[in-house]
């Protein structure tokens, strides 16, 4: 059954939360498929910069969501998420009625369950939707959203859900579901990551052809996807942050805390945790998460492009 939702399509009122690198080019998307969107965010600038690219800006939360019929809130964590509804300036208190709630933060499926039904209880609805693909794709509005929630949710979210992803996964009725499929990407992300940062200082540490070595190993069987998209990084000797090590210190985290309500074994999680910990002990907490090569650098004297050989 096919449910109709008022004002579908292109003259929906979309709100986003959290003009970061994610939010800013979801927001771009959403603007871009026609849909009247206002962005809010804690740095002025990046409202800022959102105004001067022709989209919306406001001030205030409540300004942000009080013509909304979706809100797309792109921020951290569930600390955050919850502030957002519930905190002081929370939205909840002044959502336009029907309003869907779009939850992109990751975090622990039970946290997602328990704001969803606080969501509802209050006549809205909620969509747990944690997202996948990173800056470039988002800018291109071709995400992969990991959503569940009920049926009046993807209703009411479908607008948005169509401009800022390639791919929609319909996961189940009821919110967390999408929280717990993202747990297990980022289980492998954060994982994969730890593992051709070890794998490219180690070559380093041969002192093999880093360039040569990407070659190889793209076209082998030892590749990953982060191999590929996260070693040039380190070949071009830049680290400035398209995903954070801090990113990946809460994700494994929060997987890790998952695993031991479960009394389930993620050794594999513990050990690339621990490398993620040290580069932000290590100071480089807001940059790249490839940075993880210069800590393994670092520890074994290996060198790699734009560092200063010892």
């Amino acid at each position: 059954m096919t449910l109709h939702v008022e004002n579908p399509g292109r003259s929906a009122v979309a709100a986003v939360i959290g003009l970061g690198s994610m939010g800013f080019g979801m927001a771009q998307a959403l603007k871009r498929a026609g849909l009247a969107v206002v962005g809010y965010d804690v740095a002025p600038a990046a409202v800022a910069r959102f105004i001067a690219e022709g989209g919306r800006g406001a001030s205030t939360l409540g300004e942000a969501v009080r013509d909304a019929d979706i809100v797309v809130s792109v921020v951290v964590n569930a600390v955050q998420t919850e502030a957002v509804l519930f905190g002081p300036e929370g939205i909840a208190s002044v959502m336009k009625p029907g309003a869907v709630f779009i939850s992109s933060a990751t975090m622990d499926p039970a946290i997602a369950r328990d704001l969803a039904q606080r969501v509802e209880a209050l006549g809205f609805h909620y969509l747990d939707a944690p997202i996948s693909g990173g800056a470039a794709k988002a800018a291109k509005g071709e995400l992969t959203i990991m959503a569940s929630g009920s049926a009046r949710a993807f209703a009411a979210a479908r607008p948005a859900l169509d401009a800022m992803a390639a791919k929609v996964y319909e996961l189940g009725d009821a919110a967390g579901t999408g929280a717990a499929f993202k747990m297990i990407n980022q289980l492998l992300a954060g994982v994969h990551i730890a593992a051709a940062c070890e794998a490219i200082s180690f070559a380093a540490k041969q002192d093999l052809d880093l360039e040569k070595v990407y070659e190889v190993i793209t076209a082998s069987a030892g590749n990953s996807w982060m191999f590929e998209n996260r070693i040039p990084h380190v070949l071009a000797g830049d680290y400035t942050p398209l995903s954070a090590i801090e990113i990946f210190v809460k994700d494994l985290g929060i997987v890790q805390d998952m695993a031991r309500a479960e009394r389930y074994p993620v050794p594999l999680v513990a050990a690339a945790l621990q490398m993620y910990l040290a580069a932000s002990g290590a100071g480089m907490g807001r940059d790249d998460d490839s940075s993880l090569a210069r800590l393994y650098a670092q520890l074994s004297g290996a060198q790699l492009p734009g560092t200063i050989k010892a």
